[in-house]
């Protein structure tokens, strides 16, 4: 098994991402920290880790976060490969949760749900479950809930072969919505078949400091990758793709009127609008920020509520 972590300048992050792969309960696993571009403190802190299972690959340019994992990919041994981004962390039972419950298809492609930290609260997501038979664009798109967010196949939750990322790797160039591309990329390759764990395994860090790239309000460059990948969703998850991902990103830039109609021109007329992304679209372009937050907040109450209720018939059904 292969573990690959990109990083650039994230010397108080890194350090803990490698000990979570290194403190797996998983045996012979290698990792490939790939370090993009010219990073003094970074390397600083991977020169103190003293674990021959660790190898530090310095680029002398930045590549960007996609081309540094197919790096990573190319350099591994390992049959498996899997990814942690350096600012989010493994349970310790994550890999070998994943070998045991993958499928026994040519190309499985195991994901989990994850643990979102944000300062000091954690919610588990996504709430959502994976439907094999559903296109695996409604799972990554089409939310239940207002709360629920784009948390599904993140990368540091995927476990892949390593021929069949060097078949399909990651798209050079792209500075958000990479994981969401390959995904969408690997599931028409004959054998491919999705495998999501219900149990979260991976941490990831929703602020650590710093901004992640996929929260950068680049409304423009989420169109035009969606119309380019237009292809790859089903007609329902494009039009949630362009209310979630589109029009709330434009409508916090204050992009202005003639944005807000032609996304909502595609959204209509390019895919198929479901009473669900209706509400959502009304929810981001009609209704003020605090609202929006308050609505968040309710569906997260409601969550916990029932995650207490559940918790209390089982101790009631365990004193029986």
């Amino acid at each position: 098994m292969s573990v690959v972590i990109p990083t650039r300048n994230r010397p108080e992050l890194v350090g803990r991402a490698v000990a979570s792969a290194l403190g797996q309960d998983f045996s012979g696993i290698e990792v490939i920290v790939v370090v993009d571009g010219e990073d003094g403190e970074t390397s600083e802190v991977l020169r103190g880790i003293s674990d021959a299972r660790v190898r530090v690959i310095k680029l002398a340019e930045s590549v960007g976060g996609a081309e540094a994992r197919n790096i990573g990919v190319r350099a591994a041994h390992g049959e498996w490969v899997a990814f942690l981004d350096d600012d989010d962390e493994w349970l310790p039972h994550k890999l070998s949760r994943q070998v045991t419950g993958r499928s026994h298809a040519a190309w499985p492609v195991v994901s989990s749900r994850m643990i979102v930290r944000s300062g000091e609260r954690e919610m588990e997501r996504p709430l959502r479950r994976y439907e094999p038979k559903r296109p695996v664009s409604e799972y990554l798109f089409c939310r239940k809930l207002v709360g629920d967010g784009p948390y599904a196949l993140q990368t540091s939750t995927l476990m892949v072969r390593r021929e069949l990322m060097l078949a399909v790797p990651f798209r050079k160039g792209l500075r958000r919505h990479q994981d969401w591309d390959w995904v969408l990329r690997a599931e028409p390759v004959a054998g491919v078949e999705f495998d999501v764990i219900e149990e979260p395994l991976v941490i990831y860090g929703a602020d650590c400091g710093r901004e992640r790239v996929g929260r950068s309000e680049d409304w423009p460059f989420s169109m035009e990758w969606g119309r380019e990948m237009r292809g790859y969703f089903s007609a329902r998850a494009y039009s949630w793709f362009l209310a979630t991902e589109c029009m709330t990103r434009a409508v916090k830039s204050r992009a202005g009127l003639k944005v807000y109609a032609e996304i909502l021109r595609r959204f209509v007329f390019d895919g198929e609008p479901s009473p669900g992304s209706a509400a959502m679209m009304v929810v981001f372009l009609g209704l003020p920020r605090g609202i929006r937050e308050r609505m968040r907040g309710v569906a997260r109450g409601m969550r916990h509520s029932g995650a207490r209720m559940a918790v209390g018939m089982e101790l009631r059904n365990a004193g029986q």
